[in-house]
């Protein structure tokens, strides 16, 4: 069957519609999060109800990828984006309605299926129309856009849930689900030219090839990682510095917002690096600094230094680090898998998320009114981030050998 070639985006539109897609994660879960000891009050939730609206979120946003990524490639990214962001809204508007936990639950599950189209697309998006060395360097810009909604998103918050109640922050959010599907509906042009039959046999086939592949393993594995070790952070941060630093929420809204300046300033280190060293240069380098981080504010916590800036200085290296992995491993996860990019992109979203839930939960029970659940926990993944980059990458991540060579 013959198909007609999709018309050309600008740059700097598909650099827009990418940091778009991908900034939805943040905005959905940073905003949410000055929030959530509000909520918790307001609703009557205990504090692992609480944690549920976040763990529900990002389990159903995992298990969602796996369905809308062969559909994509078999269909095309256009009507996926477009029917996720839908339902994505109508969700963020529930979410603002909801009357009680069990509701917002509910809601937030529905949303975080929702947000898997969004994400899965933009990192096959990436695949489809760019080699990977370029698609990194392209994805650094996109997340160095991400970075900047990462750093109003919890600004937003912090000053919406003490002035108008948390109900208008997550407003917030569905209102940017619906200005973003208006965007993709007037100006986003399909990007996938050779379908792959959406047929059982093959999409086992296709993610069998795929899970076997060392270099989809490693890159998916580190990917995975560095964010366990950020999806602590957000987890666990509200409690941490409200009730145990004891800070202001539009403080910690600030707080939030730093850490993701210094994300930022890590995407652009990663466009610097990528010419000169590569996406597994990059990242071996970046891991020094994902493990420093997390060891210089893990011995200052066993120290007895207890203070907001005893965790979050230490943590500015860290999501430096962070910024430098997240455009290579998204790429280097993809990258051998042209015709089943949305496959992949659904595989490694599944694992990552995987992660973050199994985080979430353990979180739930593990936090104590300390710094130890939090420190503890991006200690532990900064640790896991400097085997996968120094070690698995290195062996086996080389996205310039075709396939049959590795």
């Amino acid at each position: 069957m013959s198909e007609s070639a999709p018309k050309p985006m600008s740059p700097g539109l598909v650099v827009l519609v990418l940091a778009l897609l991908l900034g939805i994660q943040p905005i959905t879960t940073d905003l949410y999060l000055p929030a959530l000891p509000a909520l918790t009050t307001e609703l009557g939730a205990s504090v692992s109800q609480a944690q549920l609206t976040l763990t529900a979120l990002l389990l159903c946003f995992g298990i969602s990828q796996l369905f809308f990524g062969p559909l994509s490639d078999r269909f095309g990214r256009r009507p996926v984006l477009l029917g996720g962001m839908a339902v994505y809204t109508l969700a963020g508007i529930g979410n603002t309605l909801a009357p009680g936990i069990g509701w917002l639950i509910l809601t937030r599950a529905l949303q975080g299926a929702a947000m898997g189209a969004a994400v899965m697309c933009a990192r096959a998006i990436i695949r489809d129309l760019y080699p990977p060395d370029q698609g990194a360097r392209v994805m650094a810009r996109a997340l160095g856009g991400l970075g900047v909604i990462a750093c109003l998103s919890p600004l937003t918050g912090g000053l919406l849930t003490p002035l108008m109640g948390w109900r208008w922050a997550l407003a917030v959010v569905a209102v940017f689900g619906g200005a973003l599907w208006l965007l993709l509906f007037r100006r986003f042009e399909e990007t996938v030219t050779a379908r792959t039959p959406l047929h059982p046999r093959v999409l086992v086939g296709n993610w069998a090839t795929i899970v076997r592949h060392p270099g989809f393993l490693a890159w998916s594995g580190l990917l995975a990682a560095s964010y366990g070790g950020l999806f602590t952070f957000l987890a666990a941060s509200s409690f941490v510095f409200l009730r145990v630093y004891e800070i202001s929420r539009p403080m910690y809204g600030l707080a939030m917002a730093s850490a993701s300046l210094a994300y930022i300033g890590g995407t652009f280190i990663c466009r610097r690096l990528l010419p000169r060293v590569g996406l597994q240069g990059a990242v071996r380098i970046a891991a020094f600094l994902s493990l420093g981080g997390g060891t210089l504010m893990g011995l200052l916590a066993l120290a007895g230094v207890h203070t907001w800036w005893a965790f979050l200085l230490p943590h500015y290296l860290f999501m430096v680090g962070h910024g430098i992995h997240q455009p290579c491993t998204q790429v280097g996860a993809v990258a051998p898998f042209a015709r089943m990019a949305g496959a992949a992109s659904a595989l490694s979203g599944c694992f990552l998320t995987l992660v973050a839930f199994g985080v979430g939960a353990w979180l739930g029970w593990r936090i104590d009114g300390t710094v130890f659940p939090l420190v503890n926990g991006v200690w532990f993944w900064s640790a896991v981030i400097a085997f996968f980059a120094w070690v698995l990458v290195q062996r086996h991540g080389d996205v310039s050998l075709p396939a049959a060579a590795r």
